[in-house]
């Protein structure tokens, strides 16, 4: 494997990365930007150093998968804002794993915020900006031809392994996972973790005071927003 691989074309940019093609064409470089975006691009902005810190959890928290059995996309990080990947096919079909009520969960349920569920839950989203990423059900996905059943039972399965092992982590610096996206995509026939796993797909809350940790700071206008995404990347390195 190209020890420095080239970036060639961007072939794709979406809201919070950019996708190089290299001269392997089962490789991309992923480029972390600092755009924010809330409510599917109807709130945007900037976060400084978002990119890089994102770029770096994701680095860390996939090794750790990786080390625990969980296939992901991860390659090796290239530098602050680039991060060398396998190339996917992605499923458009986006998890949500659930430990406590919050977000749009709330809203939808009529349920308090904080309120922690008997179990997690997983819920599945057709990955569409158009239609802003409507939820929907496992058939859905089948009949639509999205997702097999098999395909879906690894992605489920995947999801709730990744919420044991970084609730385990996280708890033990002083964070609650309360809840976090994942995407999923075929490489050569079998289903990997890709995207990346950061404060912009994940709630974090502090343990002892339930502040939060992650892009609800930009989304609510709670402020300090760097300064949590930097406190979250401080505990994930200790």
């Amino acid at each position: 494997m190209d020890t420095n691989p080239e970036k060639l074309e961007m072939f794709y940019e979406g809201k919070a990365k950019k996708l190089y093609a290299t001269a392997d064409p089962d490789l991309v470089i992923a480029y972390f930007k600092d755009d924010a975006t809330a409510f599917n691009a109807k709130k945007r902005g900037t976060i400084e150093d978002k990119g890089v810190v994102n770029n770096r959890m994701s680095e860390l928290f996939f090794l750790m998968l990786e080390r625990e059995g969980v296939r992901t996309h991860f390659v090796r990080r290239l530098d602050d804002r680039e991060m060398l990947c396998k190339r996917l096919d992605i499923v458009p079909v986006e998890v949500v794993v659930r430990n406590i009520v919050a977000g749009s969960m709330a809203k939808r349920l009529g349920r308090e915020e904080g309120e922690a569920l008997r179990h997690p839950v997983v819920e599945f989203y057709y990955k569409c900006d158009a239609l802003d990423d409507p939820l929907i059900i496992a058939d859905h996905a089948i009949v639509f031809g999205w997702a097999t059943q098999t395909e879906l039972n690894t992605i489920h399965e995947s999801a709730m392994r990744v919420n044991d092992i970084l609730s385990r982590f996280l708890d033990q610096r002083g964070v609650i996972l309360v809840d976090f996206k994942l995407e999923f995509g075929r490489h050569h026939g079998a289903i990997l973790l890709g995207d990346e796993i950061c404060p912009d797909t994940c709630r974090f809350w502090d343990k002892a005071t339930r502040k939060k940790l992650d892009k609800d700071r930009f989304r609510r206008d709670l402020g300090d927003v760097e300064g949590a995404y930097h406190e979250m990347l401080r505990r994930v390195e200790s």
